[in-house]
């Protein structure tokens, strides 16, 4: 994932880098949203079925957003994890794509 080369905001891009930093190049993908320059939806190469969609459009400054997304819909988890601080969203993220550090 080049995250330069995306048309985010630096505050995402912010997010990718650490994202990169921590778990490699090579564990998530994006699915495109290239409209949605205020946020991007992640998955793990080796598994489509789990997403996060993080996003920093009404967050107070430097905050981020985060929905959980699973195979069945109806567990998604929407809304509910808003004006997040970055580790605050990493660990959300570490815990729902059960990563270890």
């Amino acid at each position: 994932m080049n995250v330069w080369a995306i048309n985010k905001t630096l505050s995402i891009k912010h997010f990718l880098v650490e994202l990169v930093h921590r778990y490699g190049e090579n564990l998530f993908a994006l699915h495109e949203h290239p409209e949605q320059y205020q946020a991007v939806e992640l998955y793990l190469i080796a598994n489509q079925e789990l997403s996060v969609y993080v996003y920093t459009f009404a967050q107070a400054p430097e905050k981020y957003g985060v929905d959980l997304k699973y195979p069945l819909t109806e567990n998604n988890i929407i809304g509910e994890n808003e004006n997040l601080n970055l580790e605050q969203l990493l660990s959300i993220i570490t815990i729902h794509f059960d990563l270890t550090l």
